[in-house]
């Protein structure tokens, strides 16, 4: 495995379940993937009672949405009650073909032989910076939200907020509080509640099925992801704290200019633009698009018999990509993984 945050973590179990000896490389100081940089205030948008890797459920209230600092502690407990080979501060730099099998090499020369490879460094390890005008040309700050950590800074400044995702209108509701905010984004915002009916979405979406249609069958709207709104996002949207428009036509110095022709100076951009698999590792197997995504059917390599995939968005559903996803990709993948 390839990443030791949730992908790689639930791809071990699978190996291990499975009779097999799982190797986990992660690249930093220990396996519990992005989640320790994450902003300050991230709590998740699934309670605690889907939110959880196979076979360990996080402790306490299982209604409650856990913190950011939650998850980083309980994937580290995770790792320690899987038992697993896991080798942190190993970062991948390429994967090869070798006798069958692969090579797999870190970028201080250490190298791990195997004859299948799971790429589980997900989906969101590239912030996504997209080509919006006159970017390179703003004079102020411009953070992704990969960077952002919490208000302190912006205090009375001009911000806007690119995006229209619950990461952006949750880092903008919580600058709002302390500075003037637009959410900028090429669709509306689309909000769904929270709790619809006094239950849990994601009750709703695991008793229906819904998490779990293959996309083959149905796929999302991946432009325009539903915010969920736990009773607050939507009114403070509507009373203008933050306020939501499209995204501007132009970036001149400090001066932005918005569709409908007026211009204001801002001081701060906070990208909230998504992310793109970083995968580049496997660029020596010819495994990825010229774009950089991999080449896969439901997490299996289409171009390698022995390469899969885990923690990649809409992999095989809704949910592919999440502390409550990852666990069945990773048991479909592994198991097909052991035919080929």
């Amino acid at each position: 495995m390839i990443g030791g945050g949730q992908a790689g973590l639930a791809a071990a179990w699978a190996v291990k379940s499975a009779g097999g000896r799982p190797v986990v490389l992660e690249a930093g100081p220990r396996p519990t993937g992005s989640w320790a940089s994450y902003y300050d205030s991230l709590t998740l948008f699934s309670p605690a009672r889907f939110s959880s890797l196979p076979g360990l459920a996080f402790r306490g209230d299982p209604e409650r949405y856990p913190h950011r600092d939650e998850v980083v502690d309980y994937l580290s407990r995770y790792a320690e009650w899987l038992d697993v080979d896991v080798r942190t501060g190993h970062r991948v730099a390429k994967v090869v073909e070798a006798d069958g099998g692969f090579e797999v090499w870190s970028g201080d020369g250490r190298r791990v032989g195997a004859r299948r490879v799971i790429a589980a460094s997900g989906g969101f390890g590239r912030p996504w910076r997209p080509a919006l005008p006159g970017l390179d040309r703003f004079t102020g700050s411009v953070v992704h939200a990969a960077e952002y950590r919490n208000p302190s800074g912006y205090e009375g400044k001009r911000v806007v907020v690119v995006g229209a995702g619950n990461s952006a209108v949750q880092i903008a509701h919580e600058l709002a509080a302390v500075a003037s905010v637009t959410v900028a984004s090429r669709k509306p915002v689309r909000f769904v509640p929270q709790r619809p009916w006094g239950r849990d979405v994601h009750w709703w979406w695991h008793v229906t099925g819904v998490d779990r249609v293959p996309v083959g069958r149905w796929l999302p709207d991946r432009s325009s992801t539903p915010v969920l709104d736990p009773g607050v996002y939507r009114a403070a949207m509507r009373a203008g704290r933050p306020d939501r428009r499209p995204v501007f036509t132009g970036l001149d110095g400090s001066t932005v200019t918005w569709a409908d022709g007026r211009r204001e100076h801002v001081d701060a951009i906070v990208l909230a633009t998504g992310y793109r698999p970083e995968l580049t590792y496997l660029e020596p197997l010819g495994a990825l698009t010229a774009a950089g995504f991999p080449r896969h059917r439901e997490g299996l390599s289409t171009t390698h018999t022995g390469l899969g995939y885990v923690g990649l968005e809409f992999q095989r559903s809704l949910s592919s990509a999440t502390l409550r996803g990852v666990g069945g990709d990773a048991g479909f993948v592994v198991s097909r993984l052991g035919r080929r």
